[in-house]
């Protein structure tokens, strides 16, 4: 069963999280957000089928699951040099220096929590629990108490093919974004590449926030474009550089694919829970909102590492 919830109350009593965050957990939800039985989600759609002439491999990098917990409400994709542009908390994992400031060189020359020196940076929004919730409606995110994000259980960083051709390298520093943050009020717009599921119910997804049966993590999942022109690391809408690939697999005429980044997000939650993640504040908490950021920051002996890996059909 399908629920809305449409008022706030604060209703507050101490809980203990999984994933090691304690927090006060309330007994109603924001308004704005949905939530949904995973038994009644729709099915995951069917991958597309792999050619003869496409590239079957994979890629894994470990960044860990932001244990150090690097949390801002800059943007350095969409709103690069404004500083709390976002109005909302996002969660990091890769560079460490991530922040609305942040140049090519200094994402270069800074730390990470990824292996092999991956130095890319990959981010999204953080995910309440409800007491932060009930004090942050309608307010910037960067006044928020960070005992109440769940910090994840799991991170999974993934590069896949293309199911029709070889995959070229990605150039250093581009740009990529899936999801759109601004979906209730811009009416859906860009949402068909972000799902959320459930551990123990992979064959089903949905855009709402989904209710998992006990023993099981909650994950969003995250799928990014990756068709790039060819030409530039980023564009005037952050979107038009590197795009999804047409319904067969194959990219738009003009653009050419590069490894398909795949990022799954889980977390322990008590059943029953109704989290949310953070977003602007006009778009109420809706899970249609979910988003993810990144930059690539490897250096190019790792990045042709990579594509390898993934063309020879390879899961590294």
């Amino acid at each position: 069963m399908k629920w809305l919830w449409r008022v706030v109350l604060p209703v507050l009593c101490l809980a203990l999280v999984g994933g090691g965050v304690v927090t006060y957990r309330w007994l109603n939800t924001p308004a704005g957000a949905t939530y949904i039985d995973i038994a009644d989600a729709g099915p995951a759609p069917t991958p597309v089928a792999l050619t003869s002439t496409g590239s079957s491999g994979s890629w894994h990098v470990d960044c860990g699951r932001n244990q150090e917990r690097m949390y801002n409400s800059d943007n350095l994709v969409a709103q690069p040099g404004v500083v709390g542009g976002a109005h909302h908390v996002h969660d990091y994992v890769g560079n460490t220096s991530t922040n609305a400031l942040s140049t090519d060189a200094s994402l270069a020359a800074a730390q990470t929590t990824c292996q092999f020196g991956d130095k890319s940076t990959y981010y999204w929004p953080v995910l309440l629990m409800p007491s932060a919730m009930t004090q942050m409606d309608g307010m910037d995110g960067m006044s928020m108490d960070h005992s109440t994000i769940a910090v994840p259980t799991s991170v999974r960083i993934e590069y896949r093919g293309s199911p029709v051709s070889n995959v070229i390298a990605m150039p250093e520093f581009l740009r990529g974004t899936t999801g759109n943050p601004h979906a209730v009020t811009e009416r859906g717009a860009n949402t068909q590449h972000v799902q959320w599921t459930c551990s123990g119910a992979r064959d089903k997804v949905t855009t709402d926030y989904p209710e998992c049966g006990a023993g099981q993590q909650t994950v969003r999942v995250f799928d990014f474009p990756n068709c790039w022109n060819g030409t530039t690391t980023d564009s005037p809408d952050h979107r038009a550089h590197l795009v999804f690939p047409a319904t067969g697999g194959g990219c738009p005429l003009g653009t050419f694919p590069v490894p398909q980044l795949h990022i799954e997000v889980a977390y322990t939650l008590p059943p029953g829970t109704h989290y949310a993640i953070d977003a602007f504040p006009e778009e109420h908490y809706s899970s249609v909102t979910d988003h993810a950021m990144f930059v690539d920051a490897m250096p190019d002996s790792l990045m042709a590492t990579v594509v390898d890996c993934v063309n020879s059909g390879r899961h590294c």
